[in-house]
């Protein structure tokens, strides 16, 4: 159900501004849309895990405050984000 660590790297290596950034907001962001897809896949199977439901919100909510973050700060990136990780405003 959670990201293993060649996934979580690949990840990072693609979104990653520079050699050394693991912790961008950008990085962040798509680490967070692939667990929450995987959370999504797996609630539909397992309708009553009310601690992944919990778990899920809590990255939604993440991945949220994050978005706010770019889109105040830095408006081109933030609309580069959405349309790499097909996300709504």
């Amino acid at each position: 159900m959670s990201l293993k660590r060649k996934q979580k790297r690949k990840l990072i290596t693609d979104t990653q501004i520079h050699e050394t950034d693991t912790g961008s907001p950008q990085v962040q962001i798509a680490i967070l849309t692939k667990e929450i897809t995987l959370l999504t896949e797996h609630l539909q199977m397992h309708k009553k895990d009310h601690s992944a439901r919990r778990g899920l919100l809590g990255k939604v909510a993440q991945r949220r405050k994050l978005l706010t973050y770019l889109r105040m700060n830095k408006p081109q990136d933030y609309q580069k984000v959405l349309e790499t990780h097909g996300l709504k405003r």
